[in-house]
């Protein structure tokens, strides 16, 4: 079969996310791969700048664009290696990689967050145990192997997400962050915020807006309480083929008190065009929905903000912490030639052990888990080993294992939008629907 062919009916058939859904400022994702032209992959020399080859980095945090743009321009002046970063928008990561790898100049370094990534992109990327960047990792917790045990990819940073609060604001409503430490003390504190919103001069949530740029924060983030607590103690290490939804209703407790205690009109969240992120900085709301990758962009205005865990009213959830985990992955080209992997090795080792170099990706990533990089200044990812200092439980991210993502997401955001529109129980079982036989109906489309 042509590439080109097999590249066409890959398009028609993309598997996955990496979620993000962005978080991280958006959902990203991944695609299936074509299958693997060629034999073995190069093995990786030693980190020093060769002076030959270049690097092509297909970047999955448009967030990080301007610094990464920065980062690029730097090396080149230092080694005179050229780096050339590309930008995927905001929930076309898949599209984008699929359409760049048929391209001559495909990409040296790109993404593969979770193992059905793996699956698909292991023929096509470089086996990276024993590597001058893997013998700089600081922890082995996030990397991803295939199943012949090949080191596919590892993470180049981890995030945290939950529910991000003034604490100044509880403060001024008359409560304390002491009175939040689960579902009925956040709905407490929220409900009582949002009744006295006009006397305050504040409202308890920032918008939930469901347009392409926000909707992620509910039907990727928020939905992962559901699959977190119905693992039940044990960690999925591939998609089920169903989900009970069990814990859906603790979704809804969550979701509701969201929509229905914000500045916004839940029938206006269908078509957004409101800035939760403003209006959690500008003092307008003391919630916000959304992660670490956050932190930056509110601290100068919110200087003590936090962030919580989703209390949602499952017993023992005192002891919750915070979502943690990484869809942030590196991988190589191993069909790139041996001097554009060499020289996307040693750029790879440079970001993470020079010190401006690090410096600069950490405070836009918020951490990196490498020995020479950077510490974190991150305040939510601190809020985050506290938790877990603390006894708390971590929240994995279960979530990267939605299938066949985009229209999985798609189909309920459709159903939550009529939900928003009209609070009925029928329209809630719709929801229920969406969220539980749509994971079955996706799975399959994808694994049969």
């Amino acid at each position: 079969m042509k590439k080109n062919k097999k590249f066409l009916a890959l398009a028609l058939g993309t598997v996955l996310s990496l979620s993000m859904l962005a978080g991280c400022g958006g959902s990203g994702d991944s695609a299936e791969a074509p299958a693997a032209e060629g034999g073995e992959s190069a093995e990786a020399p030693a980190a020093e700048n060769s002076g030959s080859g270049s690097v092509y980095w297909l970047n999955f945090k448009p967030e990080s664009d301007e610094v990464l743009q920065d980062i690029a321009a730097t090396y080149k002046e230092q080694t005179g290696v050229d780096v050339k970063v590309v930008t995927a928008a905001s929930g076309t990561y898949s599209q984008t990689l699929l359409s760049e790898m048929d391209k001559s100049a495909p990409p040296t370094l790109f993404v593969i967050g979770n193992q059905a990534g793996v699956r698909d992109w292991t023929d096509y990327a470089l086996d990276l145990a024993g590597t001058p960047i893997a013998n700089e990792l600081s922890t082995d917790a996030y990397n991803l192997y295939d199943e012949n045990g090949k080191l596919v990819s590892i993470g180049y940073c981890y995030e945290c997400y939950g529910i991000i609060v003034n604490p100044d604001l509880i403060e001024k409503a008359g409560h304390t962050m002491d009175e939040i430490k689960n579902f009925e003390g956040l709905k407490a504190v929220a409900e009582d915020i949002h009744a006295r919103a006009g006397e305050l001069g504040f409202d308890a949530f920032s918008s939930s807006d469901m347009d392409d740029s926000s909707s992620w924060r509910f039907t990727g983030h928020m939905a992962n309480l559901e699959y977190y607590y119905e693992q039940e103690g044990s960690t999925w290490t591939e998609c089920p083929a169903t989900i009970s939804g069990k814990y859906l209703d603790n979704f809804k407790n969550l979701y509701d008190l969201c929509i229905n205690n914000s500045l916004t009109d839940p029938k206006e969240l269908a078509t957004g065009g409101h800035d939760a992120e403003n209006e959690f900085k500008t003092g307008q709301a003391a919630f916000f929905v959304n992660g670490s990758w956050e932190y930056e962009a509110v601290k100068a205005d919110v200087p003590n903000a936090t962030m919580i865990p989703y209390y949602c009213g499952v017993e023992g959830e005192e002891k919750a912490g915070l979502n943690c985990g990484t869809e942030n992955c590196w991988a190589i080209n191993s069909k790139a030639s041996e001097d554009d992997q060499k020289a996307t090795m040693d750029f790879m080792v440079w970001c993470v052990t020079d010190p401006d170099a690090s410096r600069k990706l950490v405070d836009t990533f918020g951490v990196m888990p490498y020995k020479q990089a950077a510490e974190s200044t991150n305040g939510f990812l601190a809020a985050a080993d506290q938790y877990t200092a603390d006894g708390c439980y971590v929240m994995n991210w279960a979530t990267n294992f939605q299938p066949n993502v985009d229209s999985y997401r798609a189909t309920l955001v459709s159903a939550l939008n009529q939900y928003n529109a009209d609070q009925s129980d029928a329209n809630w079982e719709t929801v229920r629907t969406a969220f539980v036989d749509g994971w079955a109906t996706e799975y399959n489309a994808v694994n049969n």
